[in-house]
């Protein structure tokens, strides 16, 4: 009776789409009308075949594995569809990323206009922040949470309904970036009823979330489920601001914004500064928080460092925004606050940072056999370095240098590509064998080659992206004695050429480390198991001096 009752209503929403796009009074909205009509009607054709992704018990019949009593009360179904949401979205984010770095390289690769870098540049960075990094974000909240309070996910079917909503929001605003649907900002922020809807899907994200905490029957609240609420709370915030627009019709794509000018930039660095610093950052601490402890098979260093790290961290990051706004038109005051709080921000990264890696004390020796906890102690190193660079880019006289150049695409990279990145990864790998109750990933030595190819990806790139940037902004401060620029901007550009091969070839690498993972996870859940010798076992035995 429920999953009738509920396609039903989705097909009411399937039937009032429609009604959206029969009056829609412009090209654009009628064609997001169209999109959601479809996706609504797959959704109702689903739901009243009851189709389900998983059968628990089937699995534990088929395998003859005794499910646990403690995993019987949890709801994994969603874990499990966000994690295959995560691998997939990951991929397609990769590849649209080489795409839009081949067309750097090679501009004929172009297509208008849905496919040309203007459109794909704000897909892909949605795809591997939003559709990537917020799927394996909700993910992995939903498990923690429920292992870290002993409590079954609150609100029953409301959790599905976060994870579908996002999956809708996800592809509104990709084809709206395709489209040309957008509100034109630096951050290209979905227009105004896509802003809607994901603010009501965040809502019952957080309700779901705080939900599960006070029904717990742990007294105590792991400092994971700290980082990921602040995450929660934070991001609603930033994105009800940030989004703060006039639609100027009910039946049309555009609105204007409720900021302009330098109110506006200033909103829009808050937003984004703070997007890096909680969705990016904050959230993912709360990956690190479990999957390194439990995988290493240690307690964390120092839990009275992770209260430190969490609260220092919180306060601090809300005030970063200004430092991408060094030298325009916001007062100096706001930009210099900005970077001293970008330079104390140093202080509590790396407080995280060394928590998270003492927490191997006595366990180091792992590294040798274990690739999923290698990937994880990486991510964090990773994680060290960029909250290293970031506030001394934040420098205003390193900043004069090193903005609007391609030093700032290598530092973005190098973070989101091997913190955020790698760290996702670790904790697919460590879910997947849990939640379809496999004995262990099909191979561990496709583990190791994903972990080199995403490093070595990521060391390309990033590397090249350094040394461009900087060449970059040096040829723009070049001047010949009359107080001319001695180099054009199409000179800098032809310059580039080299290093923009070397860009796509290293997120090509990364990419294809991706599809090797995907591989992996595809014959553990099938239960396929490669048989391998132990990795980092000797190939011959010592011998004693002679």
């Amino acid at each position: 009776m429920k999953n009738q009752v509920e396609a039903i209503l989705v097909g009411l929403a399937a039937l009032v789409a429609l009604l959206g796009a029969a009056v829609a009074r412009d090209a654009l909205f009628e064609a997001h009308a169209w999109v959601l009509f479809f996706v609504l009607a797959v959704a109702t054709v689903i739901l009243l075949r009851r189709i389900e992704f998983v059968d628990k018990q089937a699995i534990a019949e088929a395998k003859q594995i005794p499910l646990k009593a403690t995993d019987a009360g949890y709801a994994d179904d969603v874990v499990r569809y966000g994690v295959i949401a995560t691998v997939f979205w990951g991929i397609t984010g990769f590849l649209v990323g080489v795409v839009a770095a081949s067309q750097l390289a090679w501009p004929d690769l172009n297509v208008e206009p849905w496919l040309n870098f203007g459109r794909l540049r704000p897909l892909h960075t949605s795809a591997v922040v939003f559709a990537f990094g917020g799927n394996a974000l909700i993910a992995t909240s939903f498990y923690v949470v429920q292992r870290t309070t002993q409590a079954r996910l609150w609100g029953g079917n409301l959790a599905w309904f976060v994870f579908w909503g996002y999956q809708l929001f996800i592809v509104l605003a990709a084809t709206g970036y395709l489209l040309g649907i957008t509100q034109s900002k630096e951050y290209a922020e979905p227009e105004w009823y896509v802003d809607l809807w994901l603010t009501v899907v965040w809502v019952a994200y957080l309700a779901v979330f705080m939900g599960t905490l006070i029904r717990r029957k742990e007294p105590h609240i792991y400092v994971a489920n700290w980082f990921y609420l602040s995450f929660i709370v934070t991001v609603a915030m930033l994105h009800v601001v940030n989004g703060l627009s006039m639609p100027v019709s009910l039946l049309g794509a555009k609105s204007y914004s409720a900021f302009s000018g330098v109110q506006d930039a200033l909103t829009q660095w808050w937003y984004g500064h703070n997007a890096v610093g909680f969705f990016l950052t904050a959230g993912f601490l709360g990956m690190m928080y479990y999957f390194i402890p439990k995988q290493a098979n240690r307690p964390v260093y120092s839990y009275r460092l992770s209260i430190i790290h969490f609260w220092s961290l919180i306060f601090l990051y809300i005030w970063a925004g200004p430092h991408h706004l060094h030298y325009t038109a916001l007062p100096d005051w706001a930009q210099t606050l900005g970077m001293v709080f970008s330079v104390m921000l140093w202080m509590p990264s790396w407080g995280g940072m060394i928590n998270g890696l003492m927490t191997l004390q006595g366990a180091w020796d792992k590294l040798r056999t274990d690739p999923i906890l290698r990937m994880l102690v990486i991510s964090v190193a990773f994680y060290g370095m960029s909250t290293f660079e970031g506030p001394v880019m934040s420098i205003k006289a390193v900043n004069s240098l090193s903005h609007y150049t391609d030093w700032t695409i290598g530092h973005v990279h190098s973070g989101a590509l091997g913190w955020n990145g790698l760290i996702s990864f670790g904790a697919i790998y460590f879910l997947v064998p849990k939640l379809w109750h496999r004995q262990r990933l099909y191979s561990l030595r496709l583990v190791n080659w994903h972990f080199w190819l995403a490093t070595l990806g990521i060391v390309i790139y990033a590397a090249v992206m350094w040394v461009s940037g900087i060449m970059q902004g040096l040829m723009w401060r070049e001047y010949d004695d009359q107080g001319y620029l001695v180099y054009s901007f199409a000179e800098t550009i032809a310059a580039m050429y080299p290093y923009y091969v070397l860009r796509m070839l290293g997120g090509l690498l990364y990419l294809t480390g991706a599809l090797v993972m995907a591989f992996n996870i595809y014959k553990t859940i099938r239960g396929d198991v490669r048989v391998e010798a132990p990795m980092g076992r000797q190939t011959a035995a010592a011998q004693p001096a002679s």
